[in-house]
């Protein structure tokens, strides 16, 4: 008798396997990817921190982009900081040393984290100027295990963030790097070569997704490369269909030239980002504390912060028009988060503390602000027929005219959040109500910056 064998493709058969167990459910192609539902968490979160931190933040002098400046641009105020502060012959990379991070706490910044109200985090992991702030295989001499601190960074706030808040880890990663001699060669080929890609950039990602499994990879700096340059669309497929984070992980929108504000998980457009007005597609404003830099500065003013009632106002402009806010920060070489920082997370964790049913979870509603009253904004809960009507500014006659909500007389309902008691109202025509508020002394208001109305049936 003879025996007949069938010999399947072990490829096949692997990919048999994945799919029934809907894991290659995405192409790479931006068509596929992008009809990728984003994972739930990132919308109702709505309020996460940026980190940037890294050898910038030895000078902290200007901005981030300090390498850059003094380098590549020779600007007159960093060539100037330079000669009088360090000797002619000091190259960037000296600077490496001097990053010690000898006062970071992983569990202190935690602690902040979760006392600022916020639901994630974004931990920039590399910088354009290349140092990463864990062991990477493929960044030697030029990493934080190696280099300066001695210590794994990424793995350490991981640690603590999972085992002492309910936060979101997220990594912050810059897919070209300034001055590699990898990415140069390819830059003066036109891109038509990709070492750094595939010996570096690519590598990489996949190290850190594998290692620290992050809820949201926050891409960054494409170097005027394209996309096919990068491998994003392939890179992401893997991360959809195969990576160990592939249901919960949460991607933006920076992953090649020509991507942005149209490509990718949820939309960032540009830095501050900010349109006033409802979106179709998912979008983040990415922001700074400091009005300048997003690495720490030593010759920052009191000026240059924005005030708590600024930040405030940015959130809820932004969660009104269907946004996440990402405030950052920028810790010093040492690895403390200065006080001025502190503050300003302290003091918005309070306010949500009070108005926090107002912004997480919630859903844009038909109009984002009032027609009748500036600086009144709206968010909407569906399934609780709840809208809220958020006012930053206390009418100083004690009632707030509100242009956009109908009231229903027999089921209408409205109250202070913080205070509790329903308020009266009044009806206006064809639309609006006017809310008496409570008369409260300072210490009686129920916080300081911004204050919640939640209108129960309204239409």
């Amino acid at each position: 008798a003879r025996i007949f064998m069938l010999v399947v493709s072990p490829c096949l058969l692997l990919s048999g396997v994945a799919k029934s167990l809907n894991r290659l459910e995405y192409e790479p192609t931006w068509e596929s990817l992008d009809s990728r539902p984003l994972p739930a968490w990132f919308d109702q979160a709505k309020f996460g921190i940026f980190i940037h931190w890294g050898v910038y933040s030895v000078p902290s002098f200007g901005s981030e982009w300090f390498w850059w400046y003094w380098q590549e641009k020779q600007r007159p105020e960093y060539v100037k900081f330079m000669k009088r502060n360090y000797p002619p012959d000091f190259k960037y990379e000296d600077f490496g040393p001097q990053f010690t991070a000898q006062f970071f706490n992983a569990s202190h910044w935690a602690d902040l984290f979760q006392a600022s109200g916020a639901k994630y985090i974004v931990l920039t992991t590399k910088h354009h100027e290349g140092f990463t702030l864990w062991g990477s295989q493929y960044s030697w001499n030029w990493n934080a295990v190696d280099e300066g601190p001695k210590r794994d960074i990424v793995k350490e706030l991981e640690v603590a963030i999972r085992n002492r808040t309910a936060l979101h880890f997220g990594l912050y990663y810059s897919l070209f790097e300034w001055f590699n001699p990898l990415f140069l060669e390819d830059q003066f080929s036109s891109f038509h070569k990709r070492q750094f890609p595939v010996s570096k950039m690519l590598p990489e990602l996949y190290e850190l997704v594998n290692n620290y499994q992050p809820e949201l990879l926050w891409a960054d700096g494409d170097g005027g490369a394209p996309d096919s340059y990068w491998n994003s669309t392939g890179f992401l497929a893997w991360l959809y269909n195969e990576s160990p984070v592939r249901d919960i992980v949460v991607t933006n929108d920076r992953w090649g030239a020509g991507t942005i504000c149209k490509h990718g998980g949820y939309y960032t457009c540009q830095d501050r980002y900010h349109p006033g007005h409802i979106m179709p597609h998912k979008w983040e404003n990415c922001m700074t504390i400091d009005k300048v830099s997003w690495g720490y500065r030593r010759n920052a003013g009191i000026c240059d912060y924005f005030t708590i009632e600024e930040l405030v106002k940015q959130l809820v402009e932004t969660v009104s028009c269907g946004g996440n806010l990402l405030m950052n920060i920028g810790p010093t070489r040492d690895g403390i988060i200065s006080p001025i920082f502190e503050e300003r997370l302290r003091q918005m964790g309070t306010w949500l503390s009070v108005n926090g049913e107002a912004i997480y979870g919630t859903h844009t509603w038909r109009s984002p602000n009032d027609t009748v009253t500036p600086d009144v904004w709206y968010t909407f809960k569906p399934k609780e027929n709840l809208v809220y009507a958020i006012f930053l500014k206390w009418p100083t006659s004690g009632y707030l005219f509100l242009g956009e909500p109908k009231a229903i007389w027999s089921s209408t309902m409205v109250k202070l959040l913080g205070h509790g008691q329903p308020l009266n109202w009044t009806s206006l025509e064809p639309s609006g109500i006017v809310v008496k508020l409570p008369q409260l002394t300072i210490s009686q208001l129920p916080c300081q910056w911004g204050w919640t109305l939640s209108l129960t049936n309204v239409i």
